[in-house]
């Protein structure tokens, strides 16, 4: 078993299916795999729970779970969707200046693929 964490910096919904896709691969597969929404991606963070938007299944899929390491609080204030992160319960991260530390993710044996 290996552990990855996918950081995914890119909003472009096109980019972050394929997040959503593969860390429920991997876990399928018997791997630990979580995700940490950095930069422009946290902006879907308020339309992703809307019952209408194309990723949201998905996405309940992956929160259910238990595949989200956590959101970027400096990049989520930043993108306005701070609140909509804790309306989710979704962790916030702010261990490096208000971001998440990919530093420390390595420590604890996890691969680091960004997208």
């Amino acid at each position: 078993m290996q552990n990855f964490v996918l950081f995914v910096f890119n909003g472009d919904p096109m980019c972050f299916i394929h997040v959503l896709l593969n860390v429920l691969d991997m876990q399928a597969r018997g791997h630990e795999a979580v995700i940490v929404v950095e930069g422009a991606a946290t902006g879907l963070l308020s339309e992703l729970p809307k019952a209408d938007h194309p990723l949201h299944n998905l996405w309940q899929r992956v929160k259910e779970a238990g595949r989200i390491a956590g959101v970027c609080k400096a990049c989520s204030e930043k993108m306005g969707t701070l609140q909509a992160a804790r309306q989710q319960g979704l962790p916030l991260l702010d261990e490096m200046n208000g971001h998440p530390s990919m530093a420390r993710f390595r420590k604890e044996g996890y691969e680091i693929i960004t997208f």
